[in-house]
């Protein structure tokens, strides 16, 4: 008996992504708004106002300079002296609760 030959599976469509208005990819205008962080906060990332994104690169920055970010569970960061005082006191918080927390101190 001749074996059949099995036949190849067609690969599925992919879907189209919507194009946004305005050109794509600009993303949302509220977070490109220069802040001005706190006294405490810009003793970490500069004293100018600044986008919220251009924030949060460079706590993130900081927090790998300085090895914060728990080797175990990536989530975590333990907090040094002057990320605590941003952290309103905290030790050890997740990156979501840090974002949170990091809020507070941009107007």
């Amino acid at each position: 008996m001749a074996k059949k030959k099995a036949k190849k599976a067609k690969p599925a469509k992919k879907a189209k992504k919507a194009k946004r208005p305005g050109g794509g990819g600009a993303g949302n205008p509220a977070f490109m708004k220069p802040m001005q962080p706190s006294e405490a906060l810009s003793a970490i990332v500069g004293s100018g106002a600044m986008p919220r994104t251009e924030v949060t690169k460079k706590l993130w920055a900081y927090i790998k300079k300085h090895g914060l970010q728990d080797p175990k569970a990536k989530r975590n960061i333990n907090a040094d002296e002057a990320l605590k005082r941003v952290l309103g006191g905290k030790g050890r918080v997740d990156m979501f609760e840090m974002t949170r927390l990091v809020n507070k101190h941009l107007s």
